[in-house]
C-alpha cells in the first residue's frame, strides 16, 4: 500500500475541492467571475501543497516508524492530508465570510462590466488634489443644489396654494359678516316699523 504512493499521487488522502474553472480551461474571451478565481486559487495551492508535502517525503521524515507500521504510516498520512486540507478551507470561508469578499468581488466584477459599455475615457487624477476634490465634490453639490432648488419650488408653490386658500376664506368670512350685517339692519328696521305701527295703534281717536 505504501508503495503504490508516489510524489505524484501525493497518497490516497489527498482531497480535491470544488473544480473552479482555471484559466487554462477557460475559453477565450469567456468572463471568469473573481469569486471563481479565488477558489480555483485555492483549489490549485491545496494541490500544490499536497505535491509538496507527497507521501514519499513523509515517509522519508519517518523511515523507521514507516518500516514497522507501513499500513499505519499510510493512515496516519491520509488522515493529515484531509484535516490539513479541511483547515484550510475553512479558514479561507472565515476570511471570505468575514470580509463578505464575495459580494465585495462579485460588486467588482459588476462595475468592471459597466465601465466596457463607457465611451468617455475612465477618471484619472490628474496629480493635483485641490482641482480632483473639486471634480469629484462639484456633481454631488450641483445634484444637491438642484435637489434642494426643486424642494424649494414645490415648497413655494404649497405656499402660494396655502396663501390663496387663506385669503379664500377672509373672502368668505367677509361675506358672511357683510350678510349678517346686511339681515340685522333689516331686523332692526322691520323692528323699528313694527314699534312704530303699535304706536300709532294706541294713540287715543
Amino acid at each position: 500500500m505504501a508503495e503504490a504512493s508516489d510524489v505524484s499521487g501525493g497518497g490516497g488522502g489527498e482531497e480535491r475541492g470544488p473544480a473552479g474553472p482555471s484559466p487554462e480551461s477557460v475559453a477565450p474571451g469567456t468572463a471568469i467571475s473573481r469569486v471563481q478565481l479565488l477558489d480555483t486559487t485555492v483549489d490549485t495551492f491545496l494541490q500544490k501543497l499536497v505535491a509538496a508535502g507527497s507521501y514519499q517525503r513523509f515517509t522519508d521524515c519517518y523511515k523507521r516508524f514507516y518500516q514497522l507500521q507501513p499500513e499505519m504510516t499510510q493512515r496516519i498520512y491520509d488522515k493529515f492530508i484531509t484535516q490539513l486540507q479541511a483547515s484550510i478551507r475553512e479558514e479561507v470561508s472565515d476570511i471570505k465570510a468575514e470580509g463578505n469578499l464575495e459580494a465585495v468581488l462579485s460588486t467588482l466584477d459588476a462595475i468592471v462590466e459597466e465601465g466596457k459599455d463607457r465611451k468617455e475615457p475612465a477618471w484619472r487624477p490628474s496629480g493635483i488634489p485641490e482641482k480632483d476634490l473639486r471634480s469629484v465634490t462639484a456633481p454631488c453639490l450641483l445634484r444637491q443644489r438642484d435637489a434642494l432648488q426643486r424642494r424649494l419650488q414645490r415648497q413655494e408653490a404649497e405656499n402660494r396654494q396655502l396663501a390663496d386658500a387663506v385669503l379664500a376664506g377672509r373672502r368668505q368670512l367677509q361675506e358672511l359678516q357683510r350678510q349678517g350685517q346686511a339681515q340685522w339692519q333689516a331686523w332692526q328696521t322691520l323692528h323699528g316699523g313694527q314699534k312704530d305701527l303699535a304706536a300709532v295703534q294706541r294713540e287715543p281717536e
